[in-house]
């Protein structure tokens, strides 16, 4: 049965690595959701448009050289403001106008409370990352996580 895991990141550097070790170990990298709130300046941390699953570069939010987000695009949420997603969640936010990520968190199965706090990270700048995986490979996958300073590490 598959669940899903959130990690929060205080930096995009230690969220692509851990996008980087999920992919080295052969994990599915199609399920990965990122969520990024642009700065007041409009930097997310540099807009683009990157392809994890296959490592294709064509520019991104998270950059780097393993590209970090699937199909990246630009939202705006009511009380977050401008905030950039990519993975399975872009879809979700894309339709959950009202609900913005709370909603669209609850849709992936994660409690209502867990949303909000979630949504707080990513309006303090966190950068919020989600994966769908198999249950037998939520421990690897938490453990690549929390190796890479993911904090408030968690399954549903």
């Amino acid at each position: 049965m598959a669940k899903t895991i959130v990690g929060i990141f205080n930096n995009e550097d230690n969220a692509q690595r851990a996008a980087e070790q999920i992919k080295e170990q052969g994990l599915r990298t199609d399920d990965i959701s990122i969520v990024a709130r642009k700065n007041d300046e409009g930097n997310t941390m540099e807009m683009k448009n990157d392809n994890i699953s296959n490592g294709v570069v064509t520019g991104g939010i998270l950059g780097g050289a393993a590209g970090l987000l699937i199909g990246a695009g630009s939202m705006v949420i009511p009380g977050l403001g401008i905030i950039a997603a990519a993975g399975p969640i872009a879809g979700l936010l894309s339709g959950a106008v009202t609900g913005g990520i709370v909603g669209s968190l609850i849709d992936l199965g994660i409690p209502e409370d867990r949303s909000e706090k979630y949504e707080a990270d990513v309006r303090e700048g966190k950068i919020l990352f989600s994966m769908k995986a198999d249950e037998d490979k939520i421990d690897e996958i938490s453990t690549i996580l929390r190796n890479n300073m993911a904090e408030s590490v968690n399954s549903y």
